[in-house]
């Protein structure tokens, strides 16, 4: 008999890792973890199987649909923002393209199996687009579907896949002469900012918070990328994978919509800033604004709404600002440099 498998891709990222991490240490799912690099060897030991692999392999997503009964699908590697609008075009393949590979299988699987596959997919707040830091600062907790005029590659796709995902949940083959009797169960979360204290920030724009931290605990000095004013939601690392496993057993019939909101805490730069020396008083911290990268983060929402969220599967934060910095980032971070 074929195994039962949840499937993770960008296992080695920021999510990745604090998923892997969690079902591992929970014994709950044998995990198939891939990613384009080598899987990191402290994941290892909680997976089934490790594949150094590329989501635009469709070869390789063949033999996993032979070889495995993939019950939900934790698709989590991209190309982020800052990366991918140095290559936009590399990023829209990735993003993109491996997205809707990943779709494919899980259509696949869920023919096979008779049900449909759940679908875990991250989005972002990138996925917004406020035309000016005025109406930014105008408009307060911004729900899912206002402003979704994104202005960052990235953005585009996040936005776009959400979309795929609703077809293949709704409308798959919508016009085939054999009807699609089994689609799949797509999910998906539009995340804040996400710091996480085991974890080196690697390209997001919303980074410059946790980039902070890091520097700090090192000895390093850091030039921030953005204006001390600028506010961005934002989520430590446990509650981004609470609310993914939250919204992953949750009844289907409880859930209203496709995409929620979630959040914790919005703070600015200059909060960040605060806390930082407060835990560091030697940090070295400037605030060197880039042009660019300001724009961007400028065009994203200074809150979000997750109301939804809280309603159809009772989303609620572990950590707020104070018990984020005070009991989970400082001293993580501090005993990893320690170490």
């Amino acid at each position: 008999m074929r195994k039962e498998v949840v499937l993770v891709t960008g296992a080695n990222g920021e999510i990745g890792h604090g998923l892997i991490s969690y079902l591992g240490e929970k014994q709950a799912s044998r995990i198939i973890a891939l990613d384009v690099q080598p899987l990191e060897d402290n994941l290892k030991p909680y997976c089934e199987r490790a594949i150094q692999g590329d989501i635009l392999d469709t070869m390789l997503l063949g033999r996993l649909v032979a070889d495995y009964d993939i019950r939900i699908i934790f698709h989590l590697a991209s190309i982020l923002s800052t990366k991918a609008e140095y290559n936009p075009e590399t990023a829209h393949r990735v993003n993109v393209e491996g997205t809707l590979n990943l779709l494919k299988l899980a259509v696949e699987q869920s023919s096979w199996q008779g049900k449909p596959v759940k679908f875990l997919y991250p989005s972002s707040i990138a996925a917004y687009g406020l035309p000016t830091l005025e109406k930014k600062n105008q408009s307060g907790k911004i729900k899912e579907y206002d402003w979704n005029s994104p202005i960052t590659m990235y953005g585009c796709n996040k936005l776009y896949c959400e979309h795929l995902g609703r077809y293949y949940n709704f409308y798959y083959r919508q016009l085939a002469v054999d009807e699609v009797k089994h689609t799949i169960d797509f999910r998906c979360l539009r995340f804040p900012g996400l710091i996480s204290s085991v974890t080196v920030p690697t390209g997001g724009t919303s980074d410059y918070g946790p980039e902070m931290l890091h520097a700090a605990a090192q000895g390093v000095p850091y030039n921030c990328f953005v204006r001390p004013d600028t506010r961005l939601p934002f989520m430590v690392m446990p509650d981004a994978i609470k609310s993914l496993l939250q919204l992953a057993e949750a009844p289907q019939e409880n859930l209203k919509q496709l995409v929620y909101n979630v959040t914790s805490f919005s703070p600015t730069a200059e909060d960040f800033f605060h806390h930082v020396k407060k835990a560091f008083p030697d940090a070295e911290i400037n605030f060197k604004p880039h042009i660019a990268r300001q724009r961007i983060v400028d065009s994203w929402p200074g809150d979000v709404e997750d109301a939804a969220a809280k309603r159809d599967w009772g989303w609620k934060p572990d950590y707020d600002e104070k018990r984020a910095f005070e009991e989970y980032l400082i001293p993580c971070i501090r005993q990893r440099y320690a170490n």
